[in-house]
């Protein structure tokens, strides 16, 4: 550990704890020595490993070893917008992998989990509007800075009179030391920082702390189709080039399901290319994938999605969508088209901010058994099958 890891610790002779520091020897000189100081001990020195990526290493994209931490994917008309007004040391020095804003957030309060130099928080800051709020939450030091001293700025160039941002600094396995209340965020986001905690679990129960009845996550990530091994998780440029913390997807499914979420919809996913020779080798036949994702807070959903009959309309309301809405990826609702959907689906359409831009026909009181799962079947496969109410 370094001097800033090492403050406000009691520091005693003893024993090592050979555990620490994934098992090179002990820097604590025996002061941590049951199993819950040295899981502690590691999570701080991955912490303090990214914070010295993120802060000192990395001084701009064009540092990066791999695409896994910088987005390649179109953006949509409104953002590229909002984009052009956005001070060009910001997006210089941000690391994402994808574009994790939902539509319909005029007036709502959004937080942005690790919000680096603020890209997506400024964003968000113009698309809900001056009545909206939003809170980007970091611990770097040098990504904070940069996105606190443009704040007057970026205002001026949005037109608000009033300042709808703040910064601070945190750790987002911690929000309520940031001073972030229960149920009091609309939408939740995040750009490609969660696979840099070391405590996964810990980040989704405060995102669901904090999230209001009906609140939504939605936040792109790198997974993995299987496993990190331990000696790639404890690499600091792969964790920094955010392939070490990747997550399997189906490890993170079940995760979610622990917390109460029992319904998680992926909105699009993309390979990831290694084209350094030496992270190639070390990740060998591992797949990773940058994706989307979206899952609300909801206490009616069930793990797996139940036919009840339901008929779900879109239509067209929500600004800049007047044509069609997508849920994930293969529940794209034409306006005015009625689309059968399972429970958990109509729950998603009725109770969240989307409610009033549906029509559901139908409600739980008669069941019909599962609902027909999947995307949408290949043309080779559907004969004699109906596919347009395919669920998730």
């Amino acid at each position: 550990m370094d001097s800033e890891g090492l403050e406000q610790r009691e520091i005693i002779t003893g024993e090592h704890c050979l555990a620490c520091t994934a098992g090179s020897g002990s820097s604590c000189q025996g002061a941590l020595t049951n199993e819950n100081s040295c899981s502690i001990t590691y999570q701080e020195d991955k912490k303090q490993s990214v914070k010295e990526y993120y802060g000192k290493i990395l001084k701009s994209q064009k540092d990066l070893k791999t695409n896994a931490c910088c987005p390649i994917e179109s953006l949509d008309e409104p953002i590229k917008l909002v984009i052009k007004n956005i001070e060009p040391e910001i997006l210089e020095k941000f690391y994402g992998c994808g574009s994790p804003l939902p539509p319909l957030l005029e007036g709502c309060r959004l937080l942005d989990l690790g919000s680096g130099t603020g890209r997506d928080a400024y964003i968000a800051v113009a698309l809900v509007g001056e009545e909206g709020f939003v809170i980007g939450v970091d611990m770097t030091d040098e990504q904070l800075h940069v996105a606190r001293k443009y704040k007057d700025a970026q205002m001026k160039r949005f037109g608000f009179k009033q300042c709808n941002v703040d910064f601070k600094k945190g750790y987002i396995e911690d929000l309520k030391e940031a001073g972030i209340v229960d149920s009091s965020q609309d939408v939740v986001i995040s750009n490609c920082v969660i696979n840099l905690s070391p405590d996964k679990k810990k980040v989704f129960s405060e995102i669901f702390r904090v999230l209001k009845p009906g609140g939504e996550l939605y936040f792109s990530d790198v997974f993995a189709d299987r496993r990190i091994p331990e000696e790639l998780r404890n690499d600091p440029v792969l964790y920094g080039e955010c392939l070490g913390g990747a997550m399997y997807i189906e490890d993170f499914r079940r995760m979610l399901r622990d917390l109460g979420c029992l319904d998680v919809r992926y909105m699009s996913k993309r390979v990831i290319t290694i084209d350094d020779p030496q992270i190639a080798a070390k990740t060998g036949n591992i797949v990773f994938c940058s994706v989307t994702v979206r899952a609300f807070k909801l206490d009616d959903l069930e793990d797996l999605c139940e036919d009840f009959g339901q008929v779900a309309y879109y239509q067209g309301t929500i600004p800049g969508l007047p044509h069609q809405f997508a849920l994930d990826d293969h529940h794209v609702f034409s306006t005015g088209k009625p689309m059968l959907v399972c429970g958990n689906t109509a729950s998603m359409l009725t109770n969240t901010r989307y409610g009033k831009h549906f029509k559901i026909v139908g409600d739980k009181s008669r069941h019909f058994g599962p609902f027909p799962c999947g995307p949408s079947l290949s043309a080779s496969k559907t004969e004699g099958v109906k596919t347009d109410g395919n669920c998730c």
